[in-house]
């Protein structure tokens, strides 16, 4: 799962989701039953031609992480990523 940072203001909720590798064509978005939901899938960087793995620390393959959002009903705004970080801006709804 990756690591995710949630900050909340008085009109927006900013999720921060640490994805360093994966292409924004590779995740899927969405708010679930107050909870958000990303998904995609971190390929396997391998070199061209023939080598020998050392050292895999970054979890790659398929992944989901669901994080519960604060209180309230919410649509995605923004969505950025750049720099290995997913960037989300939710708009609270009244």
């Amino acid at each position: 799962e990756p690591p995710v940072d949630i900050f909340e203001t008085g009109d927006e909720v900013w999720i921060q989701v640490a994805l360093p590798g994966v292409r924004p064509e590779q995740l899927e978005v969405r708010i679930e039953n107050g909870t958000i939901v990303v998904r995609g899938e971190r390929p396997l960087p391998l070199p061209p031609g023939a080598g020998v793995i050392h050292r895999l620390e970054l979890p790659h393959g398929a992944f989901e992480r669901r994080v519960l959002l604060p209180t309230g009903r919410y649509e995605l705004g923004r969505r950025e990523l750049a720099d290995g970080c997913l960037g989300l801006v939710l708009r609270k709804l009244a």
